[in-house]
C-alpha cells in the first residue's frame, strides 16, 4: 500500500437543470439524505427530499461526466435578494475531483442571474463537513447567524457569501 495522492483526473461536467425524475438522481439523494441522518442529530437534518426539491421556490441541478451522475445541488429562492443552497452532493467516486466546485460555481451564477444580493447555506459542524467547509470558504462565503427558520444549535453553521 502506498501513500502517493493521486493526481485530479479532468472530467468535462455538463451541469443541468433537473426535474429529479432519473433513478440516479435519486438514488443520489437518497444516497444525502442517508448521510445526514448517519452524520446529524435527527433535529439537524435539513435536507430535502426529492418532492420538496421539485417545489417552485427551488431550482434543481444535476452534474453529468458523460451518461454518469457526479453530482447535485440546488438553490431555493428566500426572498428577491436572497438564495440558499441545498443538496450540494458529488457521488462517492467523483469526491475531490472539482465538482463540488462546479455546481457551486453554477449555482452562484444563478443567483447572480435572479438578481440576488446574497446566497446563504446550513450544514454541519463535525469533521464530515469540513471538506464543505472549506470549499465554501474558499469561494467567499463567511459564517453568518442563522438565517430563515434556522436556529443557533451546537450542530449546525450557517454561512453567507455577499454577491
Amino acid at each position: 500500500m502506498t501513500n502517493e495522492k493521486m493526481e485530479p483526473v479532468t472530467i468535462d461536467l455538463r451541469i443541468v437543470p433537473d426535474d429529479l425524475s432519473s433513478e440516479a438522481v435519486l438514488a443520489l439523494l437518497q444516497f444525502h439524505l442517508d448521510e445526514m441522518h448517519r452524520w446529524s442529530p435527527p433535529e439537524s437534518v435539513h435536507a430535502m427530499p426529492a418532492a420538496r426539491l421539485r417545489q417552485p421556490d427551488v431550482t434543481f441541478f444535476s452534474a453529468w461526466d458523460g451518461d454518469v451522475l457526479a453530482g447535485c445541488g440546488a438553490i431555493k429562492h428566500l426572498s428577491e435578494s436572497h438564495g440558499e443552497l441545498k443538496s450540494m452532493r458529488a457521488a462517492p467516486e467523483y469526491r475531490g475531483r472539482g465538482v463540488g466546485k462546479a455546481l457551486l460555481l453554477r449555482l452562484l451564477e444563478e443567483a447572480r442571474a435572479r438578481g440576488y444580493a446574497r446566497v446563504s447555506l446550513e450544514t454541519g459542524r463535525p469533521e464530515p463537513f469540513h471538506p464543505a467547509h472549506g470549499l465554501y470558504r474558499a469561494h467567499g462565503f463567511v459564517e453568518c447567524a442563522p438565517f430563515g427558520d434556522y436556529v443557533s444549535d451546537d450542530f449546525s453553521i450557517c454561512m453567507t457569501k455577499e454577491l
